[in-house]
């Protein structure tokens, strides 16, 4: 992998359907679910997810071209909180994440 394995982002989609509602329940340090699109589709985007599953929103789209498909091809990602602010923030600087990314284990 020849991108970074470890960087923040911004969240991106946080204020659609019911999504805002859960940052409220947010504090720095919790650990949040990246989940890839299904393959097949045309820009494939890394969404972040509550552990009990409830979506947040996703990446932004110069990191969902490199990352969903090195999530596709086996690669892992995980996510903590670092900053959650208030809707007196634009929509899409109000979450910020830290993401680890690792290879594959790959087996003999």
């Amino acid at each position: 992998m020849n991108n970074p394995s470890t960087f923040r982002t911004t969240v991106h989609g946080t204020v659609f359907g019911h999504r805002a509602s859960h940052l409220d329940d947010l504090a720095p340090g919790d650990r949040l679910l990246l989940i890839p699109d299904p393959p097949g589709g045309d820009d494939s985007a890394v969404w972040v997810h509550l552990p009990e599953g409830d979506p947040l929103g996703h990446l932004p789209p110069e990191i969902n071209a490199w990352l969903a498909p090195w999530m596709m091809r086996g690669g892992a990602a995980s996510a903590t909180t670092l900053r959650v602010s208030g809707s007196e923030v634009p929509s899409w600087k109000r979450l910020l994440i830290e993401v680890h990314c690792r290879e594959a284990i790959r087996s003999a």
